[in-house]
């Protein structure tokens, strides 16, 4: 008897184990398919000037009285009226002085970044930044909004290479933190001519951090045989299921350190003023902190920068989405609240810039 029931929870294991991989191929396929019959993705702008004209406009309107409603709409039309005007005017130009103006007109160009272990937004991103480049000159200025932990190494050297194309045009870039530009999040930022971050963001983080779980002698008291072949000596130098050894340990922390020495050497190009010594071991620091060792060059929100540029300049939110099915998105969500995990409960087999 005691056999058939052990016998039926193990048999109950292996349906549960064969249903859940069904379902899991099920998914891969049918996102595979929509991803395929859908559209890659659209560009998207978004004139914030206007989107704040509006809300400045909607709260002075629900704080007037009724009489100053009417003369309030009576001014808006007489300023509507002197701006058609204005525009007929413009319209006679000649065509020459009318391509000077626009030229000469400063632009900032808002792209955000929301950041997950694989650098995954880099997608959205090179879209935009080629976007930017085609119509941006030197007069303008480019804002990243960024938000990261940090991710694997060749992730987010993608993404900080984007942003060099940026500065490679000659146009000023400009990073917002808000929240966290950590370890490849501050790889991104560094890039930038001018970093600017909210009193209690978290920045810094210049390290690197590997973790492999190791399965062998729970696979050996099983008496459960791993065989690992590689050409090459250190093709693999530390596995999850086979036997690790010191010679694969001490390379895997070589190259660990070779991973970080080159981290380093890129804060420094960036950011000659920072003591890369004194910043490069692992720790973040706030804002403030963070302005005392000069990873970062002023305190101020994104909100309070582009409210300041707003009045000389013409903001534009600009922004790619990436056509994706439900399971995609459900994916994508899943993979942001890993970022919510502390760096010491990771379970990772790469590199990772944390």
């Amino acid at each position: 008897m005691e056999f058939l029931i052990e016998y039926g929870l193990f048999l109950a294991k292996v349906v549960t184990l064969v249903v859940a991989l069904v379902i899991l191929v099920t998914l891969l396929i049918s996102a595979r398919q929509s991803g395929a019959q859908g559209e890659p993705g659209r560009l998207e702008v978004k004139h914030l000037n206007e989107a704040y004209e509006q809300i400045t406009k909607s709260l002075n309107q629900a704080m007037m009285t009724p009489e100053g409603q009417k003369s309030a709409q009576k001014a808006a039309k007489k300023v509507e009226k002197q701006r058609l005007k204005a525009e007929k005017a413009a319209m006679k130009r000649s065509s020459n002085e009318a391509e000077t103006n626009a030229a000469s007109a400063s632009r900032v160009f808002v792209l955000n970044f929301e950041g997950d272990i694989e650098a995954s937004a880099v997608s959205s991103l090179r879209q935009e930044v080629t976007a930017v480049l085609a119509v941006a000159t030197a007069e303008d200025e480019v804002l990243l909004r960024l938000e990261s932990a940090g991710g694997v190494v060749h992730g987010y050297g993608l993404a900080a290479s984007q942003l060099r194309r940026i500065t490679k045009q000659g146009i000023k870039l400009t990073v917002s933190v808000d929240k966290v530009a950590a370890s490849g999040g501050y790889m991104m930022a560094c890039i930038a001519d001018q970093i600017i971050a909210a009193p209690f963001a978290v920045l810094g983080s210049i390290g690197v951090v590997a973790q492999v779980p190791n399965f062998n002698r729970l696979l050996k008291s099983q008496q459960v045989d791993v065989e690992l072949h590689t050409a090459g000596a250190h093709k693999r130098t530390l596995t999850m299921f086979g036997e690790n050894t010191e010679e694969g340990r001490q390379k895997f922390k070589d190259e660990l350190e070779e991973v970080h020495q080159l981290f380093k050497g890129f804060v420094s190009d960036n950011r000659p003023k920072v003591d890369i010594e004194i910043v490069a071991t692992g720790e973040a620091w706030y804002g403030q902190r963070a302005l005392e060792q000069q990873l970062i060059d002023e305190i101020q929100t994104s909100d309070e920068y582009l409210i300041d540029k707003m009045p000389t300049a013409a903001v534009y939110e600009i922004a790619y989405e990436i056509q994706q099915s439900k399971v995609e998105k459900l994916v994508k969500r899943f993979a942001q609240l890993t970022t919510l995990i502390p760096t010491q409960n990771r379970v990772l087999a790469r590199h990772s810039l944390d």
